[in-house]
């Protein structure tokens, strides 16, 4: 009887000892597995953004930072205009397209094959010689004055100079959204073309009598003057609430959902870090405060 009981003790204690070595053996297991999930790969790779010089300061910044933190990531940030932009990410020479418009706006545009990333927004305005002598024009007489149908300063409030228009190119965002919500459509008289917001800058500077359009980040210095519109100030405030009307979202677009290095950058145009500081250093609004909304058409409304 005390033999059984021995063997039985002594199976007992075989028993827990395999299962204690065989819980031991799972746990080292799990834990292996985990550690390289959690490690991850690092990110790589190359992307190519082209489109809206408008937003060229600001994803060239975001992506100065971004690289600095993922070394093994190169992005290359080109202008040429929103019509680039989209035309050459619908036919996959660039893995971003920047955009002042929406694709469903420009003609020949695949819209429905893109996938539209809104990661801020751009008040524009008209930008003048400091020389001219006003910073307010009522939008009957700025429709006027880029329409050929005013030609001196002194008809609006201004010197005796004459009027020199400074326009983008048609395939431009910026010149799309300034004749749209700006001019209510008009199409602008002949006058001097650039293709660059930092061009059109110069030569508004430079040029006595001059007038151009621009982004509110490129008004840092006193070498332009933004003009209010029918007495409301350029103001992020103003864009915000919607009391400004020449305003739009900056779009990043992509052929198809974005995947890696594309997909992180994208995401990380939408961090706290860009949203919230980069966007106000470079001027431009995040697409979180804003009180308005607005559609492919160009309707408003509020949140």
């Amino acid at each position: 009887m005390k033999s059984l009981k021995k063997i039985s003790l002594l199976l007992t204690i075989v028993a827990l000892m395999i299962f204690a070595a065989a819980c031991g053996g799972g746990a080292k297991k799990d834990t292996t597995k985990d550690t390289g999930d959690k490690a991850g790969k690092e990110l790589s790779g190359s992307l190519v953004v082209s489109g809206s010089s408008a937003m060229q300061p600001l994803v060239a910044a975001a992506a100065e930072e971004f690289m600095a933190n993922n070394p093994k990531v190169d992005i290359q940030v080109n202008a040429g205009g929103s019509g680039t932009g989209l035309s050459q990410v619908a036919e996959g020479s660039v893995q971003i397209g920047n955009s002042d418009v929406f694709a469903e706006e420009k003609e020949g545009i695949p819209a429905d094959q893109l996938v539209d990333h809104k990661v801020a927004v751009v008040g524009i305005t008209a930008a003048v010689n400091p020389g001219v002598g006003i910073k307010d024009i009522s939008k009957e007489n700025l429709i006027k004055v880029f329409t050929g149908k005013i030609t001196n300063w002194k008809d609006v409030g201004g010197k005796d100079q004459k009027i020199v228009l400074v326009n983008r190119p048609d395939a431009s965002g910026t010149r799309a959204v300034f004749n749209k919500f700006a001019l209510d459509g008009a199409t602008p008289a002949e006058g001097i073309t650039e293709d660059s917001s930092n061009t059109v800058k110069k030569i508004v500077n430079e040029t006595a009598g001059a007038v151009g359009y621009l982004a509110f980040s490129y008004f840092t210095d006193d070498k332009v003057t933004p003009l209010s519109i029918d007495g409301v100030e350029p103001t992020d405030e103003n864009v915000q609430s919607g009391k400004f009307p020449v305003w739009a979202y900056e779009h990043s677009y992509t052929k198809g959902e974005p995947s890696g290095a594309a997909k992180a950058f994208l995401d990380y145009l939408m961090s706290d870090d860009v949203q919230n500081k980069l966007l106000k250093e470079q001027g431009y609004l995040p697409v979180t405060k804003m009180k308005v909304e607005r559609d492919a058409k160009g309707n408003q409304t509020n949140k």
